[in-house]
């Protein structure tokens, strides 16, 4: 099948196709003309390459990892070195999160801090005051 096929059936589009080629993930035949020709296969290896950037992988990890790979789970085998990078991944995002925790709240004490001094110096206009100077 070719890349147009291939982007309709996994509802990926071309250029991320070619991305995922260019980083090594996904091998496709070329043609006489020099098309990408692409097996059955090709739509596991995308979705499993889909489901595994959605749990916060890169690229790299994903190319590590993809001799591992079975199913469109993905279900993985025990290689070596296998859980010791999801675990290290999995450090990764956690600590992020707690980046994220702590700047959410610093924002929260901001906000808090700004509305109380607002609502300490100013007062809401009073239109009927205008109104009477006239």
């Amino acid at each position: 099948m070719l890349i147009g096929e291939l982007s309709r059936r996994t509802r990926v589009g071309a250029h991320l196709l070619r991305y995922y080629e260019a980083q090594g993930l996904l091998e496709p035949d070329r043609s006489a003309n020099g098309y990408r020709e692409y097996t059955d296969e090709a739509i596991l290896t995308v979705t499993q390459i889909r489901r595994l950037l959605e749990a916060g992988l890169s690229t790299e990890d994903i190319a590590f990892l993809q001799p591992c790979l079975a199913g469109a789970g993905p279900d993985l085998e025990p290689c070596p070195e296998l859980l010791d990078t999801l675990r290290a991944r999995l450090r990764e995002l956690d600590e992020r999160i707690d980046t994220l925790n702590r700047s959410r709240q610093a924002l929260h004490h901001y906000i808090d801090a700004t509305e109380r001094r607002a609502s300490r110096h100013y007062q809401p206009c009073d239109s009927t005051r205008e109104d009477n100077r006239m």
